[in-house]
């Protein structure tokens, strides 16, 4: 029986949710956590509507909540968004809905929300086009729009997305920072503001937060280490930093407004 790219993305979250917001676990979503936000702050308004798109279990809604008027926080995973409701709970967040849908299909009329986000998805989405024509489709005139995500760097040598799948088979394309902005433009929004940097981390805690079959992880191993001593480029940039293996990625966060 076929698996659709959807049925894979529920299936490696339904893995990952329990330690999803755990900072020794995840440290991608966790370190850089506040740096969004920070790069938010101009958006952020005490009367925004906001929409989380791909939210997972809802890291960015939690941080901004207090900011907002609502959030909601709509995901493909019910695992992740179960998760994120007990934390919500544990801090005692009251305007944050959690919603079970797709990205590339919101169930919400045109020009809802007056802030969009979406983090980490685009990557692993099968269409990303489609996700953010949907942001944009809901996003009131003027609204602002975020999107962070892991990017493939210009000129980068290898297939960095063959050894994400490996790791990951739910995960999809890399885009370039410039294809991002091509798509919020084709949708109607005008890019205005971004920020770019690589985050250089450790393989193993990588690997394992994804549950990731022990021949595949010693397989991405052997090609980063092989890699280090000359051989062909995997895309994934290795080093070694105090005798352990790390690779890097490169993130970028971008705001747009709807137009």
């Amino acid at each position: 029986m076929t698996v659709t790219h959807d049925e894979k993305v529920v299936r490696e979250f339904s893995k990952q949710a329990a330690g999803f917001a755990d900072p020794e676990l995840n440290v991608a979503f966790t370190r850089h956590l506040d740096r969004l936000v920070h790069f938010m702050d101009p958006e952020l308004d005490l009367e925004d509507v906001v929409l989380e798109v791909a939210a997972g279990t809802a890291l960015v809604s939690r941080a901004i909540a207090h900011r907002v008027r609502h959030v909601t926080a709509l995901d493909l995973t019910p695992a992740m968004l179960a998760e994120g409701k007990r934390g919500a709970d544990r801090a005692g967040l009251t305007n944050i809905t959690f919603t079970h849908g797709d990205a590339t299909a919101l169930p919400y009329v045109d020009r809802s929300f007056t802030l969009v986000v979406t983090r980490f998805s685009l990557h692993q989405v099968a269409d990303p086009e489609a996700v953010v024509k949907e942001m944009v489709r809901v996003s009131r005139p003027g609204a602002a729009l975020i999107i962070a995500d892991l990017i493939r760097p210009d000129g980068l040598e290898g297939d960095p997305d063959r050894i994400e799948r490996l790791r990951d088979p739910s995960h999809g394309t890399s885009l370039t920072a410039s294809r991002i902005a091509d798509l919020l433009t084709a949708a109607g929004a005008e890019c205005k503001r971004a920020e770019q940097f690589d985050f250089v981390r450790p393989l193993d805690p990588w690997l394992e937060f994804a549950q990731t079959p022990d021949d595949a992880a010693a397989r991405i191993r052997q090609e980063l280490e092989d890699e280090l001593s000359g051989g062909p480029a995997t895309g994934m940039r290795p080093s070694e930093v105090d005798g352990v293996l790390h690779f890097t990625h490169s993130y970028l966060f971008q705001q747009a407004i709807a137009g």
